[in-house]
């Protein structure tokens, strides 16, 4: 199965509908055999940078090159790129194993060849033993895998997934995105993948395209981009995050004071290393994951790299795996998710309206040079986009309670 990879290039790329520009002036490269996601919200122009490299959308400017070949021009069928979309276009009338010789069929294979292949592709994805079934007669999962297995049987350079999980159920899900990438591991071909779904992107891809009204935000390995994200936009959406709006005041050596407003007149101090070159006086934007942030409702020793503020515990809700707190800093909300590692009987649990201490070090807080992304401000990022559930003991309750 396995056979010569090429890298994909894309150069420029442009193109708008009725004047919206959905991918603005798109430039990357796809190294061979790269399992590589594009990521953001919708309407963020992903599906349609996927549709141009398959052929199913002209550029308006720029080209596509596969390997030294520019196939910008090219019909779908002549470009070795073959598209799983998210419901699968099997052919109802058609047997599993029928569906997946169909495009060897149309080419008038001979049939020991079409059966030997097909065989080959139902085993690698495990539907072997359901060839003689109807695509209504088996789950969603298994559709998938049919139809991976139909647009792998024609031995395509280029593997294109528009959204392929979207139909599934979590759990279902969370297995399929194994088998997605054992498959991939097994026949070595370059994987392009579409997803708004940033756990889904973090899980499987080898490097990761962020994506905004158009243009590539950010592309990197999934760590790089959580840990270091290059905007307020990659911070945001790629995970959670708490955005700190902050003004440096002094810099040393290897970290920077800054003063953090809190709303009104209040305002905390914290110290960060540096990724970029600040200026005494400027603004920008902390970054940092709920998870580095540890809770107590006792003050810690005080050391020289570990930031303490205080704050108020306004909501909770239980997680099983760890708890999310919503604590109040001033008009800033800090959410903050505290993992249940053991059990602690004779430990009260925190609870609603209790002043806590939050801490963390130094160097796990991310400086942003950016006061404000696009269309929002920083403090209505920091109070979060998704409503916050509340609970208490596991059970959620009103807030008013």
């Amino acid at each position: 199965m396995r056979r010569a990879l090429e890298e994909i290039r894309i150069e420029h790329l442009t193109k708008s509908f009725d004047g919206f520009v959905a991918v603005n002036d798109v430039s990357l490269t796809i190294k061979p055999g790269e399992l590589y996601s594009f990521l953001g919200p919708s309407g963020c122009g992903k599906t349609t940078l996927l549709r141009m490299i398959a052929g199913f959308e002209t550029p308006l400017t720029g080209r596509i090159l596969l390997g030294n070949q520019d196939i910008t021009q090219l019909p779908p069928y002549k470009r070795q790129v073959n598209t799983i979309f998210q419901n699968y276009s099997l052919f109802p009338h058609m047997t599993v194993y029928e569906n997946v010789a169909f495009a060897l069929r149309i080419r008038k294979l001979p049939n020991p060849e079409i059966d030997a292949r097909v065989r080959e592709m139902l085993q690698l994805v495990k539907m072997e033993d359901q060839a003689a079934k109807y695509p209504n007669t088996i789950s969603g999962g298994q559709k998938q895998r049919v139809a991976i297995a139909r647009a792998l049987i024609n031995k395509p350079k280029v593997l294109l997934l528009d959204e392929p999980l979207a139909a599934l159920d979590l759990k279902l899900r969370q297995h399929m995105l194994i088998e997605l990438m054992n498959i991939h591991d097994a026949v070595g071909i370059t994987f392009i993948y579409v997803t708004h779904d940033q756990s889904e992107a973090m899980s499987i891809s080898d490097r990761v395209a962020v994506m905004n009204q158009g243009n590539i935000i950010q592309s990197g390995p999934p760590d790089d981009i959580y840990e270091r994200p290059a905007s307020i936009f990659s911070a945001y959406f790629i995970g959670d995050t708490n955005l700190i709006p902050a003004e440096v005041t002094s810099i040393e050596e290897d970290y920077v004071d800054l003063k953090c407003q809190a709303g009104g007149q209040d305002s905390f101090e914290i110290d960060s290393t540096f990724n970029i070159k600040p200026e005494v006086g400027q603004k920008l934007t902390v970054s940092l994951r709920p998870e580095k942030i540890a809770v107590s409702r006792t003050k810690p020793t005080e050391l020289d790299d570990i930031n303490v503020i205080k704050g108020v515990i306004e909501d909770i809700l239980y997680l099983g795996t760890h708890t999310q707190y919503i604590v109040k800093v001033g008009n800033l909300k800090f959410r903050v998710f505290d993992q249940h590692k053991r059990v602690y009987f004779d430990e009260a649990a925190l609870d609603w309206e209790e002043p806590v201490w939050l801490f963390w070090h130094d160097t796990d807080s991310w400086l942003i040079d950016e006061v404000t992304p696009a269309g929002l401000d920083v403090g209505e990022i920091n109070v979060f986009e998704r409503p916050i559930q509340m609970s208490r003991g596991g059970k959620r309750i009103p807030r008013s309670e």
